[in-house]
């Protein structure tokens, strides 16, 4: 039986561990150190083996893999790097989401000499993002404009934030605080984060405001377009508290004394957000996701948009974002353990889309778990 190991079991690795593990093809391990996430993992899925494991030991992490034709990610980013250099040696196939904020594809020289395939940021975006935008690009002769808008938000709002987190508190401050690179003719540039505001109507949804985050990565470098930028989606209002709370100082990461102590601010703030982001038991929210290429094939102008909106399964009480985060990881996870992508390497989701059958393979896949994107006729 092929055997796939999850590395983290928080709510998007245990929606990965969940759907993978309804595979009677595959044997599947999942490993956190959080009795906590192992409990509820258990719980929701008998059919995955679980084991409490420290994450952050190289060590432990090559035991638990050492003997898995397949491996995911999903930890927070500060473990991204090692655990990928973990992989990489040992010469697995692997899937991550960790979001790591080190450039990934710099262990491809090593990759393909132990034979590893990695497949990094294979979320929704970056992920699923990068994958409609690279399946476009190589559909046109030039690319002028390429533009996502992502975000996860619950249905009711609730004062004064109007936002609850997915992911791990750090790496959503993180957001706030990166600085956006982007493309503009033709050039690297960059902005801060939280900068260039603009709303936009979605149906169903409404207005939502859109600015510049750090989100574009490896397409910076892998597809060649004259603009290029990604911007994240909250309600109105929450930017200015974020820039307010930034520029005062409470997303620092530099130690002031307090008491006599060394505390850094963005600990006490992530401890006193997380307190209201923190989605309550049975809250319903949704994921929306814009992409939008605009180019020429033969001299005329072309433009694709692709739409998601996603919202919490209440059958399964899987989020929305842990869905549409999760599903293309263990989408991608099962292409691995089964060989049909194999090609030694470290790879973007941009890279991989062009291969063949990998992008129908996930849009298949994707809606056959009910999360559907909608594309232009001729995509």
């Amino acid at each position: 039986m092929t055997s796939v190991v999850v590395l983290g079991c928080g709510r998007v690795g245990a929606t990965i561990a969940r759907d993978l593990g309804s595979d009677p093809e595959l044997a599947v391990t999942a490993a956190d150190l959080s009795s906590a996430n192992i409990a509820r993992l258990a719980a929701a899925a008998p059919a995955v083996r679980v084991l409490q494991v420290d994450l952050g030991s190289t060590a432990a992490v090559r035991d638990v893999i050492s003997r898995a034709d397949a491996v995911v990610g999903a930890m927070p980013s500060a473990l991204g790097l090692q655990t990928l250099q973990t992989v990489v040696d040992l010469g697995k196939r692997y899937c991550d989401i960790s979001f790591m904020p080190e450039d990934a594809l710099a262990l491809n020289e090593q990759a393909l000499a132990t034979g590893a395939c990695a497949v990094v940021d294979c979320g929704v975006a970056p992920g699923l993002a990068n994958m409609l935008i690279g399946h476009a690009a190589s559909s046109l002769d030039t690319v002028d404009d390429v533009v996502f808008y992502v975000g996860g938000l619950p249905w009711a709002r609730h004062w004064p934030y109007q936002y609850r987190a997915p992911f791990a508190p750090l790496d959503v401050l993180e957001e706030y605080t990166r600085p956006a690179r982007f493309i503009e003719d033709g050039r690297i540039v960059t902005r801060p984060a939280l900068s260039e505001p603009e709303l936009i109507d979605f149906p169903r949804v409404g207005t939502l405001e859109a600015f510049n985050t750090d989100g574009l990565r490896s397409l910076l470098t892998t597809v060649k377009a004259r603009n290029m930028r990604e911007k994240t989606l909250r309600y109105p209002g929450h930017i200015e508290l974020m820039r307010v709370l930034r520029e005062t100082g409470y997303f620092s990461k530099e130690p002031i004394e307090i008491g006599g102590h060394g505390v850094r601010p963005i600990d006490v703030t992530a401890k006193l957000l997380f307190a209201h982001w923190t989605p309550t038991a049975g809250e319903i929210e949704f994921t929306v996701l814009r992409v939008i290429v605009r180019g020429k094939k033969s001299g005329v102008a072309i433009e694709r948009q692709f739409d998601l909106m996603d919202e919490t399964d209440t059958a399964t009480g899987q989020s929305s974002m842990a869905r549409t985060t999760g599903f293309p990881a263990a989408i991608m996870a099962r292409m691995l353990a089964r060989g049909e992508f194999a090609e030694p390497g470290v790879f973007a989701p941009e890279q991989v889309a062009v291969k063949a059958g990998v992008m129908p393979t996930m849009l298949a896949e994707l809606s056959r778990r009910g999360v559907t994107v909608s594309m232009p006729s001729n995509a």
